[in-house]
């Protein structure tokens, strides 16, 4: 990432204008990935990341370089907010960060179980942070259940701070314990702060009257105090939110920002056992500018609504609430004065629907969801494509099919959004790389759409929704109009007329004088756009169709290497959110001395041009990927490439480590030779 920040600039709304797209909101990476590609193969020898900094401040802290600290606890116990108030803070500090957020799938499922267990993990360092880190520096755990599933992740040495309090004989029993961890030596391999919370924040609010119950919910805030001393973070920021937060209720505020400063005394005042010392992270060497955090969800709301400023059209976005998808609704609620209409409709037929009938009336239409969302979705992006209009359609990918894993990531959309409805229905498919990718394909995807008059499917996913990290806050004036061009002379007039070069049909808005037309899902005449069912003439169109969406090609960039040489022994390709994951290992195997490059396809469907010649000039191509082998068949199928997959499918994302010890392992192997389709 080239993401340097001089100074984060956090809002709550955005400007009066778009015009200074400054659009700020709130929340995590752009990354200038070109500017960091550049970095990378400049300096693929010196990796920061690999080799942590320890020395000492005038104050005694010890420097690192980087850290990673995972909050885990119940679903009640407040662990997204107290990653989220981290988060913010760690930005203002000047670090580059990285996040993931881990949600249980049930809205509330057992108190005390491990089946609740909400997850938060942050990477924040001195240099370009890529992931969220494979493994927790620091583990906080707020219960026995929380200790029960994160423990196996953290390195032997690493620092577990833990609830004491919550570990009672019922606690146990719910998690599975037979024996309390913290008496038979299960955390003698790492060092440990054994506190009990519960018991330390009741006292710490006491004077503010709240009751057992309502006290026990700033547990949170009370450990994040504990982690702003270990890690040398300004309270400032959350004091002034939880203010903002429970104006209508001071005495909230109150005893909210009283556990916060408890938990800080206690780590400036508290005899620390031996191991366990206050941290300073220098900040990251970012270049000046402005810059917030944002999540894909965020990205994807924002990049929507400056499309449509760009294109000056008003933006319909029709939705049925669904996981991991949802936000961007909530995100576009709050725009309506940027010319955007929110509808969230009875369900995903109606909520598509209402956003084509939005684009035959000549405005910008989308629409979002996630899994079983886009099969309900296929019939009607068949309509979008068969009427030839413009729709924009945010896929946010979660795991297993029906309704598998709504809050795990996974990447098992690919097919569906390439191929998957009836009829020889092609479209065109993006999938941006990182949250901050979004807000830019969401431009490019409405931009798209409207020039070649078809549906765009950008694919997004569960971790890229959730995960935050910094952004480069672009100037409007930087950002290219999207031309929009609506037919209005009459002559010669009808539907299904072409532009020669696009082959996208004219784009008449209702009511135009001397414009009146129908369309709808029934195949029509090439020649007149009346109905047909000549089948030369449905030949014909199918072909026409297809051929549109294959010329989007020409307005896309090359395919480029990310890091290291444009053939060789092993391309590594991946798409969509495996990007940090991949980049990192190929950095590290590069460092060593391996013949290995990273090709990122952000364009699915068409492909890059230059997309086959590049492939050929690599001996093996290993496609990791969090689904079954997906991209790995249609590379196969495109170009005869012998792609190998490296499938993750348990909804998580892939760890540095494990996919580096696949590239030694595949560079390793005998080469194969690469074919391709003359």
């Amino acid at each position: 990432m080239a993401l340097r920040v001089g100074a984060l600039v956090q809002r709550t709304r955005m400007r009066a204008t778009v015009e200074a797209v400054t659009i700020a909101m709130h929340w995590p990476h752009t990354s200038a990935r070109a500017a960091c590609c550049d970095a990378a193969r400049a300096n693929e020898k010196a990796d920061p990341m690999d080799t942590p900094v320890r020395s000492k401040d005038a104050d005694g802290r010890e420097i690192l370089d980087s850290v990673v600290i995972r909050f885990a606890g119940d679903s009640g116990d407040g662990m997204q907010l107290a990653g989220m108030q981290f988060t913010q803070t760690t930005a203002v500090a000047g670090n580059d960060l990285a996040t993931f957020p881990d949600f249980p799938a049930e809205i509330r499922a057992p108190a005390g179980t491990t089946f609740g267990v909400s997850g938060f993990q942050i990477h924040f360092a001195s240099h370009d942070v890529l992931t969220p880190g494979d493994e927790p520096d620091v583990l906080v755990a707020m219960n026995p259940a929380a200790l029960k599933v994160n423990l196996r992740d953290v390195p032997k040495g690493g620092l577990v701070i833990v609830n004491t309090g919550a570990f009672t004989p019922q606690n146990l029993k719910k998690a599975g314990y037979d024996k309390n961890p913290l008496e038979d030596g299960t955390l003698d391999p790492y060092r440990k702060l054994e506190i009990d919370v519960s018991r330390l924040v009741l006292a710490a609010v006491e004077p503010h009257g709240l009751g057992t119950k309502e006290a026990l919910r700033a547990k949170n805030l009370w450990t994040l105090g504990l982690l702003y001393w270990l890690f040398g973070r300004d309270r400032t920021p959350t004091i002034d939110w939880l203010k903002r937060k429970f104006a209508k209720r001071p005495d909230l505020a109150e005893a909210n920002i009283a556990a916060l400063n408890a938990g800080h005394v206690y780590g400036e005042t508290a005899e620390l056992p031996t191991g366990v010392a206050a941290y300073k992270i220098p900040k990251a060497d970012l270049p000046k500018g402005e810059y917030r955090n944002i999540t894909g969800n965020e990205a994807l709301a924002w990049g929507l609504a400056t499309a449509g400023r760009l294109a000056d059209l008003p933006v319909l976005y029709g939705s049925y609430p669904i996981t991991p998808a949802s936000s961007v609704l909530h995100s576009l609620a709050g725009l309506k004065h940027y010319g955007v209409t929110t509808f969230q409709a009875e369900d995903e037929i109606a909520a598509i629907c209402s956003a084509i009938g939005a684009a035959y009336a000549g405005i910008i239409g989308a629409t979002a969801t996630s899994g079983p969302g886009m099969a309900l979705k296929g019939e009607a992006m068949g309509l979008a494509i068969m009427t030839e209009l413009p729709l924009v359609i945010f896929d946010v990918q979660r795991a297993g099919p029906s309704t598998g894993m709504p809050t795990k990531t996974e990447q098992s959309d690919l097919f569906q959004a390439v191929w998957g409805r009836n009829g020889d229905a092609p479209l065109v498919v993006l999938a941006p790389a990182t949250p901050s990718e979004c807000f830019h394909f969401a431009i490019e995807a409405v931009r798209l759409a409207i020039k070649y008059m078809t549906p765009v499917i950008v694919l997004s996913d569960g971790y890229i929704a959730n995960g935050a990290e910094p952004w480069s806050i672009p100037k409007y004036a930087d950002l290219p109009k999207i031309p929009v061009h609506f037919r209005t002379d009459p002559a010669g007039f009808h539907p299904f007329l072409r532009d020669p070069e696009t082959l996208a049909r004219n784009w008449a808005k209702p009511g135009t004088p001397g414009l009146e037309h129908r369309i709808g899902g029934i195949e029509k005449s090439f020649g007149s756009g009346h109905i047909s069912y000549d089948p030369d003439n449905h030949e014909k169109m199918t072909k026409v169709r297809a051929q549109k969406v294959l010329g989007v090609a020409k307005d896309l960039p090359q395919q480029k290497v990310e890091i290291g040489n444009d053939r060789g022994a092993l391309a590594v390709v991946g798409w969509g959110s495996t990007y940090g994951s991949i980049h990192q290992a190929v950095r590290r195997c590069r460092r060593d001395g391996l013949d290995v490059s990273h090709i990122h396809i952000r364009h699915l469907w068409p492909l890059p041009e230059n997309l086959a010649d590049l492939l050929a000039g690599f001996d093996r191509v290993m496609v990791p990927e969090l689904n079954n082998g997906q991209l790995a068949r249609l590379l196969r199928a495109e170009y005869l490439v012998p792609a190998v997959p490296f499938d993750k499918i348990a909804g998580m994302p892939f760890r540095v480590a494990e996919l580096e010890q696949e590239i030694r392992t595949r560079i390793a192997a005998p080469p194969v030779k690469t074919h391709r389709l003359s």
